[in-house]
């Protein structure tokens, strides 16, 4: 999976109630269909000081750089950014929703204001207590630092909200003041989903390099001790972390990419924890109940999974041949197979996903299968179909190589579905199975593919689709190959939606803004989502303190885990 900077919420009373609706409906059907999973609270679990576990990891990072293209890979902000970097916003649960929070790092709320000439201030309090491991207070030239690596960067993974700044005042070092040249609704998102780096090690130095490989500060409750590649990632705790300490003495980060592999690593014993993205046989034994095992399935998820398409490579240089990929293919029947047993049984419609539901329209909807209307657009687009009943068109054929990762069985189960179903409609799909750290190091980034088959992981609850679709982030030499839109999406018209949608501070307008960008986007189909991946933890009854939080990850709270007593 990789991240999605970009979806926070600023709460509303409309949008909160729209939300929870939405909540109550998935997970209402999940109940209903499921006898398990159970969700056993944390504090039921007495914990001691102590010890340590291993954690089988799905995924590993091309590198620890969170804010370059590099470190792309959602797995290595749950396993290591998120433990490590102090952000100013985080992600907690409030009267049953998942809201953002002011974090220990600062003193409370920013204060944000508005001019009348367009500008917006965000003035930051730096909590007093707040330390690097190495003793040195985190301070306002961290914050200015940090800001200015991204706005100025090259290679960077997304720059929106941070291309507004326009000044920086770290004349106290207490306090940091942004000011922004125009107004961003999603101002929550700065300085917290990339969290802060230190400006005192880092300054005039090659960020990059230096956190290649992992690195050895943090200014979170764990530090990075090894992270061998290809084998794994072991943390410790920071001595000199101001907040709550962790009890448990090391956490070692198991890379398993093979989900069968995993589950039996489980199951053995070789790992205490797996956060695996869901599978047919895992749900299945899970709802039979596995021996030592607890389990918590939440279908309130920001993981979007969509058949990603390239804009810019043949054949889906054509919106006529998007549409009438989006026309070939029975999304209902691919969500059902693979978590009917969940009770979902419906396509996402959006790439909105249902942690921000209130932005999202249905406008996909008009896509089911219809091979009627196959037909139709790629005859108009000049197509025939040849001897082998493929699409065929000046020489070149409809054919096409679909990315996927390797060791993923529900994915390796969706693209033969898909390509059973693109057959029947005269696309010839081939499958092609590379490393996350290929897809979303290089691979993605340079636009290297047709298609692809990946998860958008929303690391804040905000409607920004402008990171993935905006023109302005396609990655390009000439922009330093910054951007996460991989896609290489340029409808006319689509950027100032989005950018609407990033400034507007007026909630309803904001979301009617944001249907209308669902409905270009979905007139176009730059890529077509498919469903919304629910999140799975299971650990062994012998630790005590995991819990889904589906915004963070499932790691957010690691500090109070431990083993149990």
């Amino acid at each position: 999976m990789s991240k999605s900077l970009h979806r926070t919420v600023v709460p509303s009373s409309r949008r909160a109630l729209v939300a929870a609706l939405a909540v109550t409906a998935l997970i209402g059907s999940l109940a209903a269909c499921t006898s398990s999973p159970t969700n056993p609270e944390p504090s039921e679990v007495a914990i001691v000081d102590g010890g340590e576990i291993v954690i089988g990891a799905e995924q590993e990072p091309d590198c620890a750089d969170w804010i370059a293209t590099c470190g792309g890979s959602i797995w290595g902000t749950w396993i290591m950014q998120i433990p490590t970097l102090p952000g100013v916003f985080q992600t907690r649960q409030s009267d049953g929703e998942w809201v953002p929070e002011p974090s220990d790092l600062v003193t409370g709320e920013p204060e944000v204001v508005v001019a009348d000439d367009g500008t917006q201030t965000i003035t930051y309090s730096i909590n007093p207590e707040a330390v690097w491991s190495d003793g040195e207070p985190i301070t306002s030239a961290d914050f200015e630092y940090t800001a200015l690596q991204i706005r100025d960067g090259d290679d960077i993974f997304d720059k929106t909200g941070y291309d507004r700044i326009s000044a920086i005042d770290a004349s106290d070092p207490a306090t940091v003041t942004v000011t922004l040249d125009s107004p961003y609704a999603g101002w929550r998102t700065l300085f917290s989903v990339y969290g802060i780096m230190p400006a005192h090690l880092l300054e005039g130095q090659d960020r990059a390099a230096v956190m290649a490989d992992g690195y050895d500060f943090s200014g979170g409750p764990w530090k990075i001790e090894n992270w061998t590649r290809g084998t794994s990632v072991t943390l410790v705790p920071n001595e000199n972390y101001w907040g709550e300490k962790p009890h448990l003495d090391k956490v070692t980060f198991l890379f398993l990419p093979d989900t069968t592999a995993a589950f039996q690593a489980l199951k053995s014993g070789q790992v205490s924890v797996l956060y695996p993205s869901p599978q047919l046989d895992a749900l299945t034994q899970i709802d039979a109940g596995l021996p030592g095992i607890q389990s918590q399935v939440d279908a309130r998820s920001g993981n979007l999974e969509a058949i990603w398409l390239n804009n810019a490579a043949a054949p889906f240089d054509s919106v006529a041949v998007r549409q009438a990929l989006a026309y070939s293919i029975d999304r209902d029947a691919i969500v059902k197979r693979l978590f009917g047993s969940l009770g979902i049984d419906k396509a996402q419609q959006s790439f909105n996903s249902p942690m921000v539901a209130p932005f999202a329209s249905d406008d996909f909807s008009q896509y089911g299968l219809d091979l009627d209307k196959v037909d139709e657009l790629m005859e108009g687009d000049g197509w025939k179909k040849n001897s082998d009943d493929v699409w065929a068109k000046g020489g070149e054929t409809a054919t096409f190589s679909i990315k996927t990762l390797a060791g993923n069985k529900r994915r390796d189960l969706t693209v033969q579905v898909l390509q059973s179903q693109l057959a029947d409609a005269g696309f010839e799909m081939t499958i092609d199975q590379v490393t996350p750290a290929d897809l979303f190091g290089t691979i993605a980034p340079q636009g290297d593919f047709q298609a692809g088959i990946w998860a958008l992981v929303d690391t804040f609850p905000d409607p920004t689709l402008s990171s993935t679709f905006s023109s302005v982030n396609i990655p390009s030499e000439a922009n330093g190959f910054s951007g996460i839109n991989f896609y290489r999406t340029d409808i006319p018209g689509l950027d100032d939606l989005l950018g609407q949608v990033d400034s507007e501070i007026d909630t309803d307008a904001r979301i009617s803004v944001s249907h209308e960008a669902d409905a270009l986007i979905a007139e176009n189909v730059p890529s077509l989502p498919l469903d919304t991946v629910p999140n799975v933890l299971l650990w062994s009854d012998k630790v005590g303190g995991p819990e889904i939080n589906p915004v963070d990850g499932p790691f957010w709270n690691l500090a109070e885990w431990g083993l149990a007593g």
